[in-house]
């Protein structure tokens, strides 16, 4: 497992970042705040995503940790940056991938949560792949930006100048041959988040966590507003969506009867940290239950990801991608199980 990591902000260097998403931009601060950026740390935070400016808004009201500035710019900024420490949210972006390896004087680079990717990142890099995206189709060009890119990580790593800061359970193999390749494996414990004050929770007893594989046409979405028409019937219900959730299905979702639907924006993670032991959260597979996992089960709070049915699969959801968005549930009760002992409920009896 990573090591935890909690010194200041190494006071004679600076590092930039570029965020594409509230998950990113959580664990870009957390990092920071976990001594692995610079003094100052300085995060461009992408324009033109949605919900990102209503993120910033809301991290920003909790107080950001010293020597860390966060502001909405393009893209661009990314590729104009030189500072010698680089957090790095998705090392499968073209933009990051197409900017790597010119840039110099890198005194580290760290990679920071995005969702189930970056396990599989961690396990391309691991086997020596090229960073391609999962799901993603990509020609010549694209796989050989993806070596380049990948190769660039793995020489940072020998010098002792990458870090992989993670709050998921990585698998033993990966990590032995990280490594043994020379990256710095940090546990995200979201010491950031522990301290700030805790925000206003939802108070009804049930909050789902919204799902983007029906916006995506991995699954059903007669079947998916179903499921959650059938929560709300059990009682009073919040409803959280995600970013890319079509307007098409939470207009459904609106009016279920009993449910809350919650604008997107700021983190989950941060949203619902005051939660208490007498209410739960549920969601399809996703990395937000592997998280919130980390922050509420302490506190008691049942965090219940449900296996997705055979039925509701559609055939653009391999068999591959079915199981590893599935390794969620198997990722959530191994991080259920760390944080309060392997003798506890396992947060998949809480359907």
């Amino acid at each position: 497992m990573p090591t935890a990591h909690h010194n200041p902000p190494h006071p004679m260097r600076t590092a930039s970042a570029l965020v594409e998403s509230p998950l990113q931009l959580l664990c870009t601060i957390e990092a920071h705040a976990a001594g692995l950026g610079g003094n100052p740390t300085r995060v461009h935070v992408r324009d033109d995503v949605p919900s990102l400016g209503n993120a910033l808004d809301a991290v920003r009201g909790f107080g950001l940790p010293g020597g860390l500035s966060a502001e909405l710019t393009g893209r661009r900024a990314a590729l104009t940056a030189n500072e010698p420490v680089w957090l790095v949210g998705d090392a499968f972006s073209g933009l990051f991938q197409a900017t790597a390896p010119l840039r110099r004087g890198l005194t580290q680079v760290v990679l920071v949560d995005d969702g189930l990717a970056t396990l599989d990142l961690a396990r391309r890099i691991a086997e020596r792949e090229p960073l391609i995206r999962p799901r993603a189709t990509a020609g010549a060009a694209r796989r050989s930006l993806g070596t380049v890119a990948a190769r660039r990580l793995r020489s940072l790593a020998a010098d002792g100048r990458a870090t992989l800061f993670t709050a998921l359970p990585l698998d033993v193999a990966v990590s032995d041959r990280l490594l043994a390749m020379g990256f710095e494996l940090v546990r995200n414990t979201f010491s950031w988040l522990a301290q700030v004050p805790a925000a206003d929770a939802p108070s009804e007893p049930t909050v789902v966590i919204g799902s983007a594989l029906a916006g995506d046409g991995l699954i059903d979405a007669d079947r998916y507003v179903d499921w959650v028409r059938s929560l709300a019937a059990d009682g009073p219900l919040r409803y959280l969506p995600h970013r890319r959730e079509p307007e098409a299905v939470l207009n459904r979702l609106s009016s279920v009867d009993g449910l809350v639907l919650d604008a997107a924006g700021a983190p989950v993670e941060l949203r619902l940290r005051g939660m208490t032991a007498s209410q739960r959260v549920v969601s399809l597979p996703s990395t937000a239950a592997v998280l919130l996992t980390t922050i509420l089960a302490p506190a008691g709070v049942a965090v219940s990801p449900q296996a997705v049915p055979d039925s509701w699969w559609t055939d653009r959801a391999t068999p591959s991608l079915r199981a590893h968005l599935s390794s969620v549930l198997r990722l959530a009760a191994e991080t259920h199980a760390a944080r309060t002992g392997p003798d506890s409920t396992n947060p998949e009896d809480h359907g």
